[in-house]
């Protein structure tokens, strides 16, 4: 079963078991907005997470602040793959570290293809995520839900998944380049982007698609039309890499919207 990252609970009616989980402190709950089965036999779900008034929680990329959330598909039926749509996240700025997440609320699509069409899809899944106030606290909460075989569309979800970066086509985004430089402990990547303003001070996430690789908190700087991105990067094992630049993710986060960039060239 291919993984990507997070689920949860809920329902009740025809065929449908309801379940909501929260952290032993109640900081943070969780939940799953059922969603609905499409013509192709796939379902879209959505995992909604609250937390209390001040409380954040992270992106998948949280920042060197933030915890990256990790989730875990253990005892799922009828589950070939899922996959999230995270939705444009906020930059935070903590005691000069900048972290990357959600305050008090975040619904994630959730896109599920069942293994055999027709039959019961059961979700059951472990959130390992961190959630932040004036101190972070990792949370680790365990969920399971079954759901419905039709369901019915919910405009939570739908808004979701509208509220997702802009693809590099339709930012126009034009050349994309990475440079790669040797240093002491891994290797520096200066990505140039050549792309209209995002608005505001924009923020260049970048990921390499491997978890294995540590990738610190980089800058971003500007000339004209073109976004200068410059991060550097170690395996966490402190052994040397190869960088697959086709697998480099760049998410730039402006006031205006945020651009989606898959890939660079060398």
């Amino acid at each position: 079963m291919k993984t990507t990252a997070l689920t949860t609970a809920l329902a009740l009616t025809l065929m449908i078991s309801a379940v909501q989980a929260q952290s032993f402190d109640r900081v943070v709950q969780a939940e799953v907005l059922p969603g609905w089965r499409n013509d192709d036999g796939s379902h879209t779900a959505a995992l909604r997470i609250t937390l209390n008034p001040g409380w954040k929680t992270y992106w998948r990329a949280p920042g060197d602040a933030g915890i990256p959330p990790r989730i875990t598909w253990r005892g799922s039926r009828n589950i070939e793959a899922v996959d999230l749509d995270w939705p444009t996240p906020e930059v935070f700025d903590q005691n000069g570290m900048r972290s990357i997440g959600y305050s008090e609320e975040v619904i994630i699509p959730v896109h599920v293809a069942p293994q055999t069409q027709g039959k019961p899809v059961t979700v059951k899944a472990q959130l390992e995520i961190g959630v932040c106030r004036d101190i972070c606290v990792p949370q680790t909460i365990k969920v399971k839900a079954e759901l419905p075989p039709q369901g019915a569309r919910d405009a939570r979800i739908a808004t979701a998944i509208v509220d997702q970066p802009l693809s590099a086509q339709d930012a126009h985004v034009g050349a994309v380049t990475c440079k790669v430089d040797p240093t002491k402990d891994g290797l520096r990547l200066t990505a140039t982007v050549n792309m209209p303003h995002a608005g505001g001070t924009e923020v260049a996430v970048i990921e390499t698609g491997d978890p294995q690789i540590w990738v610190a908190e980089g800058t971003t700087t500007r000339r004209g039309n073109t976004l200068v991105a410059q991060t550097e990067m170690m395996h966490v094992d402190e052994v040397p890499f190869m960088l697959d630049r086709s697998a480099i993710r760049i998410t730039v986060l402006g006031s205006k919207h945020a651009v989606d960039i898959r890939g660079c060239s060398g």
